[in-house]
């Protein structure tokens, strides 16, 4: 992006600038107030062992808290491990593909997952159903698979993809949904899926380092049978040993406690406000910002064309050749508005904003204008 120095020297007036400029798509935005909360527990909790209730009624609170959050059906169970979304790619080869899985792949994170089961050397070639980043293929039901996977939104992207069984799919087949930016602000229906993994770094305000997977019967059953199979799997990687743990409510190995309880309390902060519903409706207001002021631009347009495949927590919008973005983000960064650069992966000329449940509609709009105002004096 170069250097600050660069930059023109633009100074926007604080009465257009957001509340809060941090629209990062992960780490996102952290609500002060649970910093403040969390600072307040003074020597209660950082520093105390994960093994002992003031610990363990956290973890209690949070598993407790998602199946209300997303109205899990009977016999669900929340699991958690720690190591992100990426650790959970290499705990589902381990133990969720019996022999083979589909993929659909429209975009970065999709396709790590399927290089993941992909690399295994203990499975079969998955089949991958890939599209142009932008747009969204379809899964389609294939005897044989015994995993469905996609993203719920994929992050380097914005695209979203609401998750259905494939229509004839094997009843054993489990269908597996990556969604860390996803969840806890799209919506969903927990009866489709099988395995809803994501971490906390998005939606839920917290910081990386923890996977949560919401895991239906069949799932656990599938956990069960292949550590039955004999097949060797890394202790620290075995969804089994993850799911005894978090029964107990605690994880095989040290969390982030930070983690926990940032992740606690902005969940708590939706469950008081209405749940999955009301944060979902607040993305939704900050994407109507977003794309509506996209599409009415001289200079910008929404990059996802079809606006239902649109995200409505990843917004990712193109500008004019003649407005290069790393003029646009070095100088709003220089007003304190930052992280709206583009996936590095994709390489254009984008902005990319994070428009999750702790984002203030309110400052999506403002950012728009704070935009319009850049680059009205970097153009010609």
């Amino acid at each position: 992006m170069g250097d600050m120095a660069d930059s023109p020297d633009i100074r926007i007036p604080a009465s257009l600038l957001p509340a809060d400029g941090r629209f990062g798509c992960g780490p996102s935005k952290v609500r002060p107030e649970a910093l403040a909360d969390l600072a307040a527990t003074g020597t209660s909790f950082l520093g105390t062992s994960h093994r002992q209730l003031g610990v363990r009624s956290v973890v209690a609170d949070i598993r407790a808290g998602l199946r209300e959050l997303f109205t899990l059906p009977a016999g669900y169970e929340v699991v958690l491990g720690d190591g992100g979304s990426t650790v959970f790619w290499d705990a589902a080869v381990f133990g969720l593909v019996e022999r083979r899985a589909q993929h659909l792949v429209f975009g970065e994170f999709g396709a790590k997952f399927a290089e993941a089961v992909a690399g295994a050397p203990f499975l079969d070639d998955p089949e991958i159903i890939e599209t142009a980043a932008g747009t969204h293929g379809q899964l389609v039901a294939r005897a044989g698979i015994d995993v469905y996977a996609h993203p719920h939104n994929e992050t380097s992207t914005g695209v979203a993809l609401t998750p259905r069984r494939p229509e004839g799919a094997s009843d054993a087949a489990l269908l597996c949904i990556d969604a860390t930016s996803a969840a806890g602000g799209l919506r969903f229906d927990a009866r489709e899926v099988d395995v809803y993994y994501f971490a906390p770094q998005k939606c839920f305000a917290s910081d990386g380092g923890l996977w949560i997977a919401l895991c239906s019967p069949a799932a656990l059953d599938r956990i069960g049978a292949v550590q039955a199979s004999g097949r060797w799997i890394p202790a620290s990687l075995d969804l089994a040993i993850a799911r005894d743990n978090s029964s107990k409510d605690q994880t095989y190995n040290t969390p982030s406690l930070a983690t926990l309880f940032l992740f606690r309390h902005q969940m708590r902060w939706m469950l008081d406000h209405g749940g999955l519903e009301w944060a979902a409706s607040r993305c939704d207001r900050s994407a109507e910002a977003l794309y509506g002021w996209a599409e009415a631009s001289g200079f910008a347009n929404p990059f996802v064309a079809k606006p239902d495949e649109r995200s409505h927590v990843v917004g990712t919008v193109d500008l004019d050749a003649a407005v290069p973005h790393e003029t646009v983000c070095r100088v709003l960064r220089a007003n304190g508005i930052v992280d709206i650069e583009p996936y590095r992966k994709l390489g254009r000329n984008q902005l990319r904003v994070g428009m999750f449940p702790a984002v203030e509609p309110a400052d999506v709009g403002a950012l728009t204008a704070c935009v319009d105002y850049v680059v009205e004096r970097i153009s010609p």
